[in-house]
């Protein structure tokens, strides 16, 4: 029940509509027995968002698209991981004091190595912003070789320096042989989910393929893969993961994540359907 103790959390960025953390969230918070709340918050100020967030008490909130570097300036802490992607997704407001904190990297490498050893693989990872980054610095602990691509070759560069990877052009990607491709874009998001980042070509059997995009669950990209016989992971396996490593920052306490798994897919498709 909803009521003056009812401590509040939310998702900022723009747009959020789409999202399906306030459905995972929310049951998440009423399987642990916690008097809490989980919003959508559309915001084009960030700075501004912050300012609210704290005057308001608001516990924590979930950090996307496009605010997941910005974020980083505005906090009066970031966790060390997270200091060094240069990158947040995860805000804790204790006492008043903003604190960021970085969960993608932690689910995407989880989701990644359930199915592959990292160490020593040729990754082509495709995009260079807020995920991009978490998800290129857990490559590079797990000693990846990693080749970076993003449509603006100048940000692929930058990153590809800090990190120590190599970057290609975007137009000359197809020419490549990993044996992991994974796409930190939003291209075959929802409402373009007839686009790919990637030829068909490029694809071949026993390549891992991961998209980080769940709307829809199996994009363009996911469905090409599978046609070429690549062992493909989708964005549930990462979000879920992401989600988990939050609650446990708000809460102290870690969530069942099969259970998580289950409600976002019940979210994408509308089947009850456990995921494990």
């Amino acid at each position: 029940m909803i009521d003056a103790r009812t401590e509040l959390y939310g998702i900022i960025g723009n747009p959020v509509r789409h999202s399906l953390s306030p459905l995972f969230h929310n049951r998440a918070f009423r399987r642990m027995g916690l008097n809490a709340l989980y919003l959508a918050f559309e915001v084009r100020d960030l700075q501004e968002a912050l300012t609210g967030i704290r005057a308001l008490g608001i516990r924590g909130v979930s950090v996307t698209i496009p605010f997941k570097t910005q974020a980083v300036q505005f906090l009066d802490e970031v966790e060390e991981v997270a200091a060094k992607i240069r990158a947040v997704n995860t805000i804790l407001n204790r006492g008043g004091m903003m604190i960021g904190y970085n969960t993608d990297w932690h689910g995407a490498i989880e989701a990644l190595e359930e199915r592959v050893d990292l160490r020593g693989k040729r990754v082509l990872l495709l995009g260079a912003g807020g995920a991009g980054r978490a998800i290129g610095f857990g490559l590079r602990e797990k000693g990846a070789q990693v080749i970076i691509a993003n449509r603006s070759a100048e940000k692929a560069d930058e990153l590809a320096e800090e990190l120590g990877f190599v970057s290609q052009p975007w137009s000359s990607i197809s020419k490549l042989e990993p044996d992991v491709i994974i796409n930190a874009t939003s291209i075959g998001m929802y409402p373009y989910d007839t686009e790919s980042p990637l030829p068909k070509e490029i694809l071949r059997e026993g390549m891992t393929v991961m998209d980080i995009v769940y709307r829809p669950l199996r994009t363009r990209l996911l469905r090409d893969a599978e046609e070429r016989g690549c062992l493909t992971i989708d964005g549930l396996e990462m979000l879920a993961r992401q989600g988990a490593g939050q609650l446990e920052i708000w809460t102290g306490k870690r969530p069942d994540l099969g259970k998580i798994k289950e409600d976002l897919y019940q979210g994408l498709v509308g089947k009850t359907v456990n995921k494990e």
